[in-house]
């Protein structure tokens, strides 16, 4: 069961949370037909909303990760709920680039680090909020990290692995945020650098048999811990027939009666998990009649 732990220190200005996703990104690699470069990128940014949507406290509010870094994959997107369960895609799946020192993926080079991580925070009103980052590297952690310091002025630690196995589906999956309150010293801030430094490769440490209070725990020895919450998450899509029927009316009397005319019906695929929707030509006549009412 993939899981997320929020927790605080009660002796420090600290707070963090840690997620392992092992089922939600081999999920989205089985749903998308991810190659192996693909499915690392995908898998963070999906643990990376996964941890942002869960902090968010409106119980209708959404976050929107999109990263755009002018690399083979293309355009990347993570939607996750404020109950951190997530979807997204990738733009080009089937993308393969040279291989780092000792056989790693080269994240970094498929993403591209020639753009922008937006991300967009949906709390049910009028306007969602909308905030930008250059890229620094495109391997995600570190653009996420760039992110709350630059747009939230919240220093951020943030670590986040998929390890692919040999048959290329995910065998481990996790990641952390840690971040620093106002009041934060020194002593905090290299206590925090000295435990993210020794707990090191999280994936790697997920599948050795950690969980995610156990890389909490590890990054943040010495700190009193109080857990608040521990949580279930999953890739979940909310795509319905009844809400790509919206779409279709939203698109007006004239496009609809083009794909009657021309197409003799429609055929949609969710970008998030790749059902396909199809719609006759009587569906969309009536489809039609409800646009014009």
């Amino acid at each position: 069961m993939d899981l997320i732990v929020r927790v605080i220190a009660k002796d420090a200005p600290v707070k963090a949370m840690a997620i392992s996703a092992r089922d939600a990104v081999e999920r989205a690699r089985a749903i998308h037909d991810c190659w192996p470069v693909a499915t690392a990128a995908l898998g963070r940014l999906l643990m990376a909303a996964s941890m942002m949507g869960a902090a968010m406290k409106e119980e209708d509010a959404s976050v929107t990760l999109r990263v755009k870094g002018g690399g083979p994959l293309g355009v990347l997107t993570a939607v996750s709920d404020s109950r951190g369960n997530v979807r997204g895609y990738v733009q080009e799946p089937a993308v393969d680039v040279p291989r780092k020192a000792k056989g790693k993926l080269d994240v970094g080079a498929a993403v591209g680090a020639d753009g922008e991580l937006t991300v967009i925070r949906d709390l049910g009103m009028k306007e969602p909020y909308v905030g930008s980052v250059q890229l620094v590297g495109g391997e995600i952690a570190e653009d996420i990290a760039a992110y709350f310091v630059e747009s939230e002025q919240v220093p951020t630690a943030c670590a986040l692995g998929v390890l692919i196995a040999p048959d290329q589906t995910v065998q481990a999956a996790g990641g952390y945020l840690i971040q620093l309150l106002p009041g934060a010293d020194d002593e905090v801030i290299s206590a925090v650098e000295r435990g993210v430094a020794r707990l090191g490769a999280v994936s790697a440490r997920l599948d050795a048999g950690m969980d995610p209070l156990d890389l909490l725990r590890e990054a943040l020895d010495g700190f009193e811990l109080e857990v608040l919450e521990t949580a279930p998450v999953e890739y979940r899509c909310y795509c319905t027939r009844e809400r790509v029927s919206r779409a279709l009316i939203s698109m007006g009397r004239d496009e609809l009666t083009s794909l009657i005319e021309e197409q003799g019906g429609a055929e949609l695929t969710c970008q998030f998990c790749d059902e396909v929707y199809r719609f006759s030509a009587d569906d969309l006549r009536r489809l039609l009649e409800e646009a014009v009412r």
